[in-house]
Order: C-alpha cells, then sequence, then structure tokens
C-alpha cells in the first residue's frame, strides 16, 4: 500500500494542523518565534502576505487550524465525500504556493554555495547557513510540509484516478519539460548578460549598482536554474529511467522514481511561490517598466511551475505503469 492509498497522510496533516494551531496560540500568548510582522528580520518584510500581520494574529492562525485538522481528519474516512476535498485543496494551495515568499527558493539557491564555500576558499562576506535559512523561512518550510500533507490526503481520497491518469499523458509531459526548460532561459540571459556587462533589460545606472559582484552572483543563479533545466530533460529521456555509463556503481541501473519526482517536485513548488512574489510586487507598482529585465523573467516562473510539475506527474505515473507492465510481465 502506497502512501497515496493510505490514511497515514490524513493522520499526518491532521496532526500538523493541531500542533500548528498549538503553536500560533502560544505566539498570541507572547512566546518568541512569531515569524511575521515586525519580527521578521529581513529588512525588506514586504516578502510576505503576513508583513502587516502581529503576534495576536496567532488567535487567527490557532482557530483556522482547527478546520484544518478536521478536514484532514474526514480524508481518513471512508466515503465519498466531496466537500472534504472542496476544502483541503484551496487549503493545500494557500499553504504551499501563498504564505511561502521567494526566500525559499533563495535559502535552496544559497546551500550549495554555502557547502562549496569552505571547500575551495570562497569568500562569502560570513555568510552562514543561519542567514539563508533564518525562522522565517523555516517556518515556510513548515507550511509547505502542511500543506503536502493535506495535498498528500486529497489523493488519497479522491476518487477518479483514471481521469487524472489520461491528462497526465506522456505527450504532455513532453511539452511540459520544454516549457519548464525554456522559460528560465529568459531570466537566465539577462542575468548572464549583465555579469558581461551587458545592460539587458535594464539602464546603465541600474547595472553600476551591481558592479561590487553582485551580478556575479546572479550569474551563478542563473546558471543554476539553467542545470535544472538540464536535468529536467531527464523526465522525458532514457537517462531519466536508466543510469548512463559514465555513472560509476551505479550504471545501467534503474532510476529510482523518488530521486527525480522529490526534487522536481520541491522546485516546482519553490519557482511558483518566487514567481507569484514578483507578481504580486508588479501589481503593487514597485517596478519601473524600463527596468523589466529586472522583474519580468520572473513573473513567468509559475507557468515554469506549473510545467515542471506537470511533467513530475507525467512521468511519475509513466513509471508506475513501466513498473506495473513489467511485475505483470514476470508473473507465470
Amino acid at each position: 500500500m502506497t502512501i497515496f492509498t493510505s490514511r497515514r497522510p490524513g493522520y499526518a496533516a491532521a496532526l500538523w494542523a493541531l500542533a500548528y494551531g498549538v503553536l500560533g496560540a502560544g505566539w498570541a500568548l507572547g512566546a518568541p518565534g512569531y515569524p511575521w510582522g515586525a519580527a521578521d528580520p529581513d529588512p525588506d518584510r514586504a516578502l510576505s502576505i503576513l508583513a502587516g500581520s502581529t503576534p495576536d494574529f496567532g488567535w487567527v492562525i490557532a482557530a483556522c487550524c482547527l478546520p484544518v485538522a478536521a478536514t484532514a481528519w474526514a480524508l481518513t474516512r471512508p466515503g465519498d465525500r466531496r466537500a472534504p476535498l472542496f476544502l483541503a485543496w484551496p487549503i493545500a494551495a494557500l499553504l504551499i504556493l501563498v504564505i511561502p515568499d521567494s526566500r525559499l527558493m533563495m535559502g535552496v539557491a544559497y546551500t550549495p554555495l554555502l557547502l562549496a564555500a569552505p571547500l575551495f576558499g570562497w569568500d562569502l562576506g560570513g555568510a552562514t547557513f543561519a542567514d539563508a535559512w533564518p525562522w522565517p523561512v523555516l517556518n515556510q518550510l513548515v507550511c509547505v510540509l502542511g500543506g503536502l500533507l493535506l495535498a498528500a490526503a486529497a489523493l488519497a481520497y479522491a476518487r477518479g484516478r483514471k481521469d487524472r491518469r489520461r491528462w497526465f499523458t506522456p505527450e504532455r509531459g513532453r511539452v511540459a519539460v520544454y516549457v519548464a526548460v525554456g522559460v528560465p532561459l529568459v531570466y537566465c540571459a539577462t542575468r548572464w548578460a549583465w555579469a558581461l556587462g551587458i545592460p539587458l533589460g535594464v539602464s546603465a545606472e541600474f547595472l553600476a549598482e551591481g558592479e561590487d559582484g553582485l551580478w556575479l552572483f546572479g550569474a551563478y543563479l542563473a546558471t543554476f536554474g539553467a542545470l535544472g533545466g538540464l536535468l529536467t530533460l531527464g523526465l522525458t529521456q532514457r537517462w531519466g529511467e536508466i543510469f548512463p555509463r559514465w555513472i560509476p556503481w551505479l550504471r545501467g541501473r534503474r532510476v529510482p522514481p523518488p530521486l527525480a519526482v522529490i526534487p522536481a517536485g520541491f522546485v516546482s513548488i519553490i519557482v511558483t511561490v518566487a514567481g507569484l512574489t514578483y507578481i504580486r510586487w508588479t501589481a503593487a507598482g514597485r517596478f519601473a517598466l524600463a527596468e523589466w529585465g529586472a522583474w519580468l523573467p520572473e513573473c513567468f516562473w509559475p507557468v515554469w511551475g506549473a510545467a515542471l510539475a506537470t511533467a513530475t506527474v507525467c512521468y511519475h505515473l509513466r513509471r508506475g505503469r513501466d513498473a506495473h507492465r513489467e511485475a505483470a510481465g514476470r508473473t507465470p
């Protein structure tokens, strides 16, 4: 029995909701650690949609967590009721895509750099993992975890899986991969150009502001994204199913599906969240049209995230079908 056909995700989601509700009540009563508003150490607190909240908002969190727990519990009960699904999906989307902000992606992008810096003697200006993953950003991971547990419980409860399988076809998976590879290249082109001193999409004055090495970091992020796009191709290529010959000890073995599904699924979340942050900023009038290179490519990241998520689901279903056929072929 897989996690998507059991009741465990529902129980886990209910437990998460109760625990987070207690945490919210604690913040409202004066416990330290409220992750938004004035307690957020980031100087640009407008990143979060809860930037204007105070610890008293913890009472709202506690009150909202009770129906979330009830919904998760309802998803563990047998039956064909639609109400739990109608509640579960919007709540999961809120926790996964709306509550987090672009710092979640920045933390992921900084982590390889922080790991590699001591090995190569790079000076990162004293930056540490605490800078990349302060409590407000770790809290975003906690919220994403709750949303994923609730989504998993909804999937386990939902009916009509055949309809979903008809939608997530190999053909749509291939198209989604091409989109997921192409969209980030627009962002990459601007950051690589800036690192080379070319003011693509920005003014010369804007470009001069990053001559202290900021655009080199931007080029690193762009290269990071481009390599991620290259790995996305594996969702439709043979080397995404069988380890290629140049990988020692693993060559010729089957790639475990979670090895591709989990990272791709997580990246689809963080790029969508970051893109939604930029869209929210754009709607608030924070950017100048003349400096489109600094914000317009990021506004397309939700398309990137949706395409990557679609490609990931198609890959997961295709690998499952292949494994089922293989098992059936071995059955005497």
